[in-house]
């Protein structure tokens, strides 16, 4: 890119830290020194299951499931522990990270096997984002299993990923999860859990596939847990003997894995050429949180409008990684589609605003011990340097350009579909409308994953420091948060789990809504603006003549 372009665009940092590179190795990933780490590189496929894959039929989530073997108990009292990491102690904080995380040699937090006749199973969770704390065996082939809370927090158990050895094919397996935060979750409705065989994805080429019977999700029955006892339970058998498999509630999505993708990009010179890989600032951990600047064409950039696009501020919310993916894939592209965006657009895009979290298998939270996404408004740069600097530039861009649209990309884990969080602030019945015509577009692009009934709108008081209010607070008119289910969808016909192929397709679809909303000619917008005050006045059965402009947005919204 000539390096006119670089001093073209405001507020784009200076290029101070070791980036990824066509050749060579990867910048490696710096972890807290509390954190063990194994030396093994874990990789997996990218794979497309050949049929959708349906969603299971839901357990009642009354009573917790029945031991499998009438001598063993369900609970962790009868059990025996054969995997054990050391907590981070309560009241900690960060301190330090370094390559690697701990310093010291590794410890033992598997229980030995008695030998070749032992059916154990190995478990082991001290990978990038890898979350387990705890395994029990309670059964023959029965498992209770503890998350770890976020670092230095008590608290959000939700995301899972761990690793399982010494497999046998033809027992039937139980896993049950029990501290699980949330009272909610898809797995209510029939979200399965992820499996991925070693094994077939080295033989057959299949990886992650959706797994599980008997999935329960449930309030459990030990009183007086942190941060709630709730509980997921599943059964699923293992391919073969002996092999190596994993488990998560979506597919992962790590800080290597954007930097190898960042790395495809810089040796791929058609889609290097249209984009400058900079570092927005580092993490506390000190790993590079990463800026992509992507536009083409002349001297008439200062006249364009900016795009500001951004994910994983919540690390366990993997979705938002995926249609991330797809964004920048189709993007750098030589589609026609992708070549007019360029021409007409500057995308600021933040592919990871929280690597640390993502690095230690978070599901929420920052090494900080708190919410980013609840920060944007009062952050501070050595608490939250990914989510002030990401402010910083937008308001830096502000000075100079429109932002014609700010979007920050997640995972949902209680509703299925895709979906948006905008800002409405009340004021004319058009400026209302105005704020609902992205979302409507992105339903009629995407009718078999985008709900527009399921996006809300309403600025509530305990949303004031994410980053779509505080963004639409600086004047950012289009600034909306969009969500990503771990399930699937249930449109169009549709009742199965998204593939990692749906998930990058938002990228597509977002990038095709962009270029409606944004049509010169405007009938579109004046037929969505038509169709969404025709919405309003049939929902709150009011005639043609009938105004609506002074009902709030929870009046609207009920």
């Amino acid at each position: 890119i000539p390096s006119a372009r670089h001093r073209g665009h405001p507020g784009e940092p200076r290029p101070l830290f070791a980036l990824p590179s066509a050749q060579g190795p990867l910048p490696p990933p710096r972890w807290p020194i509390e954190c063990e780490v194994i030396k093994e590189t874990i990789e997996h496929i990218e794979w497309v299951p050949p049929e959708p894959e349906p969603f299971c039929q839901p357990m009642s989530p009354e009573l917790a499931p029945a031991a499998l073997g009438e001598e063993f108990g369900t609970s962790e009292e009868h059990g025996t522990i054969v995997y054990h990491l050391t907590p981070v102690p309560q009241g900690s904080c960060f301190t330090r990270a370094r390559v690697g995380g701990s310093p010291g040699p590794l410890s033992s937090p598997t229980a030995p096997l008695e030998g070749p006749q032992d059916t154990t199973l190995i478990f082991e969770s001290r990978f990038e984002s890898g979350n387990l704390q705890k395994a029990t065996k309670v059964g023959p082939y029965e498992y209770v299993l503890r998350l770890r809370p976020d670092l230095y927090t008590a608290k959000h158990t939700q995301w899972f990923y761990f690793r399982v050895q010494n497999t046998r094919q033809g027992p039937l397996y139980r896993f049950t999860i029990t501290n699980l935060a949330k009272p909610r979750s898809l797995h209510s409705q029939g979200t399965q859990p992820l499996l991925y065989s070693q094994r077939d994805a080295r033989t057959r080429g299949i990886g992650w596939r959706r797994v599980g019977d008997r999935v329960r999700y449930y309030r459990g029955g030990v009183g007086g847990e942190e941060p709630g006892p709730f509980c997921l339970s599943w059964t699923s058998r293992f391919p073969h003997d002996d092999d190596t498999c994993f488990f998560a509630p979506s597919y992962p999505y790590t800080y290597t894995d954007l930097q190898r993708d960042l790395r495809g990009l810089a040796g791929d010179p058609a889609r290097s050429r249209h984009c400058a890989v900079r570092p927005l600032c580092r993490s506390l951990a000190g790993n590079t949180v990463y800026l992509l600047t992507i536009t083409e064409g002349g001297g008439e950039e200062m006249a364009k409008r900016v795009v500001v696009l951004s994910a994983r501020v919540h690390p366990g919310e993997t979705g938002g990684s995926w249609a991330m993916r797809g964004l920048l894939e189709f993007l750098l592209s030589g589609h026609p589609e992708a070549r007019l965006l360029r021409r007409v657009f500057v995308f600021k895009v933040v592919p990871m605003l929280n690597p640390d979290g993502v690095i230690v298998g978070n599901s929420r939270c920052s090494l900080a011990g708190r919410d980013p996404n609840r920060a944007y408004g009062t952050a501070l740069p050595g608490s939250f340097p990914g989510v002030w600097h990401l402010r910083a530039m937008v308001e830096r861009v502000l000075v100079q350009r429109e932002v014609v649209l700010f979007c920050d990309l997640h995972g949902h884990s209680r509703k299925n579909n895709v979906f948006m969080y905008g800002c409405d602030g009340g004021g004319s019945a058009r400026t209302r409308l105005c704020q609902r015509i992205f979302p409507l577009m992105m339903s009629k692009n995407a009718p078999d994953k985008f709900s527009f009934p399921s996006c809300k709108f309403k600025v509530q008081r305990s949303k004031e420091g994410t980053g779509r209010v505080v963004m639409w607070r600086l004047g950012v008119s289009n600034s909306y948060t969009m969500e990503v289910a771990f399930g699937g969808s249930t449109l169009g016909g549709r009742s199965s789990h998204f593939t990692v192929e749906d998930l990058k397709s938002l990228g597509y679809h977002l990038c095709d809504t962009l270029l409606d909303f944004c049509d010169p000619d405007p009938a579109k917008l004046q037929w969505c603006l038509s169709e969404l005050d025709l919405l309003m006045r049939t929902r709150l059965g009011r005639g043609p003549r009938g105004g609506w402009s002074d009902m709030s947005t929870s009046e609207l919204e009920s």
